[in-house]
């Protein structure tokens, strides 16, 4: 067994060593490669180690990230799949990058996100001491179908996982339902106030109850789905959750909030701006609190939190403060705009659209997005530029939302897109980038050659 393991860990090192020299720092090929080798290779090596495995649409780099700075303030040795290779492969290479090649793991630690889809193969192999679902929102449907797909999924994992603790969103209909039908000890985190005030601006994945389908009603809702729902036919409803937030301050780039532990309020700045990132660090917080972490190092942690690979990343293009947000499906996209509409300074704004697999080829999902809520603040906005693959679908879809297309540039050349957009932000005004995850990376690729950014692995 031994001789297969150190193999299989010998193929995947190589395997990353050449792919990081040609400038790719993909980890789901040499993943494949070693469990050519040793085939439940995963399993073996995260024997000894105590795993928080992160699933949900949204939020789990961002939430691995705090987790992760959490861990370091506690002093726990610890590793996590910072290349964002989320499905088994790419863990697998994680797993065999940070142990021996005999197998034996280098830290006590790991922090993990996996793929929706993926879920119900990892978690069975890892066996986590801590399981955070973030949320579900609909995402993707060309590769993951409805939700209810999704929910079963991670619930195939979970009871796989009787011994896991499980962290849910309280405010989530969907996933929260998952605490009915499983034994673990859970632990709940949610928002005890709506962030931004009284809205009716909302797209909801779920506006029917998951037990009998009535329309629920709702006290008060953070975005999207997400709020204290109840359902006055079947008396499902939210409960209050062990981790939460309450009297919100929404800051340009950050947050303020007051932070209860189990009753325990702490006055709190978190390192980052908008609604949805108090939830990622709200589950982060429970996920932490499994661990028996102590509370004033969480605290310390949320305030020093640096922004992962295309998460709020803020990158420096010869003075130009370049924002890269990562946006994926409706509701997330839905997040970044209120963000920037409560900037009143002047910006540039760049949209771009790919439709490769990881992406999801099914494009429409933009029509569900509140491009209209943009033509609201676009006094604030210096010039909209769209690219990517599918980049003449954006111009139209801004079109739709009254937008004259003169107003809107297209460019798919990425060289000529960054000359555009540094020689018109000269006069040091931000630029806001919204890749989907493809075009991220090759957006991200074509300025490496021009200026010194972090590799996106680190």
């Amino acid at each position: 067994m031994k001789i297969s393991i150190i193999i299989a860990n010998i193929v995947t090192r190589i395997s990353t060593f050449l792919l990081r020299i040609i400038g790719s720092g993909g980890t789901s090929l040499p993943g494949k490669a070693g469990m050519v080798f040793k085939r439940n290779l995963l399993q073996l090596l995260s024997n000894n180690i105590k795993v928080v495995l992160i699933t949900g649409t949204n939020g789990k780099t961002t939430t691995s990230r705090i987790i992760a700075e959490i861990m370091k303030k506690a002093g726990f040795t610890y590793f996590e799949n910072k290349s964002g290779a989320n499905l088994i492969s790419g863990i697998t290479a994680s797993f065999s990058l940070n142990s021996t090649l005999t197998g034996n793991p280098k830290y006590d630690y790991a922090v993990i996100e996996c793929d929706e889809a993926a879920f119900k193969t990892v978690c069975p192999m890892i066996k986590p001491h801590t399981i955070v679902v973030t949320n579900l929102f609909r995402d993707q449907l060309d590769r993951f179908g409805e939700i209810t797909h999704t929910l079963n999924n991670i619930f195939i994992g979970i009871k796989a996982s009787s011994d896991s603790v499980v962290v849910l969103n309280a405010d989530d209909s969907l996933s929260f339902s998952l605490a009915e039908t499983i034994s673990n000890k859970i632990i709940l985190f949610g928002l005890d106030s709506p962030p931004h005030g009284s809205d009716s601006d909302f797209l909801s994945d779920a506006p029917y109850c998951i037990r009998c389908k009535a329309p629920y009603t709702y006290e008060y809702r953070t975005y999207a789905h997400l709020g204290k729902f109840f359902c006055s036919n079947c008396g499902y409803h939210r409960h209050q959750p062990a981790i939460s937030a309450g009297n919100t301050t929404l800051l340009q780039n950050s947050s303020k909030i007051d932070l209860v532990i189990h009753s325990q309020v702490y006055s709190c700045l978190l390192a980052l701006p908008g609604a949805y990132n108090i939830y990622n660090a709200l589950s982060a917080v429970a996920a932490a609190d499994s661990f028996l972490i102590k509370h004033e190092v969480i605290v310390a942690a949320l305030s020093s939190f640096n922004s992962g690979f295309g998460r709020m990343e803020i990158l420096d293009l010869d003075g130009t403060a370049a924002h890269m947000i990562l946006v994926k499906n409706p509701a997330g996209l839905n997040q970044v705009i209120n963000f920037l509409s409560t900037d009143s300074t002047r910006k540039l704004l760049v949209l771009i659209l790919n439709d490769n697999y990881a992406d999801g080829t099914d494009i429409s999902w933009i029509w569900d997005a509140n491009f209209e809520k943009i033509k609201s603040f676009s006094d604030t906005l210096d010039k909209i530029i769209v690219s990517g693959i599918r980049a003449e679908e954006l111009k139209i879809r801004l079109k739709y939302a009254e937008f004259d297309e003169n107003e809107i540039i297209l460019e798919k050349n990425y060289k000529k897109l960054i000359n555009f957009i540094v020689s018109d932000t000269a006069d040091s005004i931000p630029v806001y980038i919204l890749p989907t995850y493809t075009a991220m990376f090759d957006f991200r690729k074509a300025l490496s050659k021009k200026y010194k950014i972090r590799k996106f692995w680190k």
